[in-house]
């Protein structure tokens, strides 16, 4: 992690095909994140984010580059107060957020062997000291630890600090 990216790799067993699925399909993200992505994944597209019953919308919240099974890039998303009040975080902390510049994440897949897939997550261009590469840096391991188990075992990790729900969420490690 430097100032202003995060990067995290994680090798699954799971083809690039699967992997891609993981990361674009509602019936998956919503099973290890707890959340939709309402798109067409067009280059330009927008995204709508649907978490927790709080739909996220913004016209720069789009599809920044799309390669089926090999690469995958956005903007990060919007920080509404009804994002907010679904997934627990104060105004306060909503309103930090919203002041930091939009950050954007890019996913690389890469096949390794005929079984296993290597997954490349970078997020960047964060406000250097910012309040949300602290969030997500806590986030994005948990994340894609369960999207490798719930696509290695056919269940996520269960959600810090919710046992009995699944998704690993992110934003409850805020630390807030």
């Amino acid at each position: 992690m430097s100032e202003t990216a995060i990067t995290y790799t994680v090798y699954i067993q799971a083809d690039p095909a699967r992997v891609w699925q993981a990361l674009t399909e509602p019936a998956f993200t919503r099973r290890y994140w707890g959340l939709d992505f309402e798109t067409d994944w067009r280059v330009g597209s927008t995204m709508d984010w649907v978490e927790r019953g709080a739909r996220t919308s913004d016209p720069e919240q789009v599809v920044l580059e799309c390669v089926p099974e090999r690469l995958l890039s956005y903007t990060w998303h919007t920080f509404t107060p009804q994002w907010a009040a679904s997934v627990g975080i104060g105004e306060e902390l909503r309103a930090e957020l919203a002041r930091e510049r939009r950050t954007k994440v890019t996913y690389e897949i890469e096949p390794v062997g005929d079984t296993l897939a290597r997954l490349t997550i970078l997020h960047e261009d964060f406000e250097p000291g910012g309040t949300l590469i602290g969030m997500c840096g806590r986030a994005w391991p948990m994340l894609a630890s369960s999207l490798k188990t719930l696509l290695e075992t056919g269940a996520p990790l269960p959600e810090q600090g919710h046992a009995n729900e699944q998704g690993s969420g992110g934003y409850e490690s805020h630390g807030a």
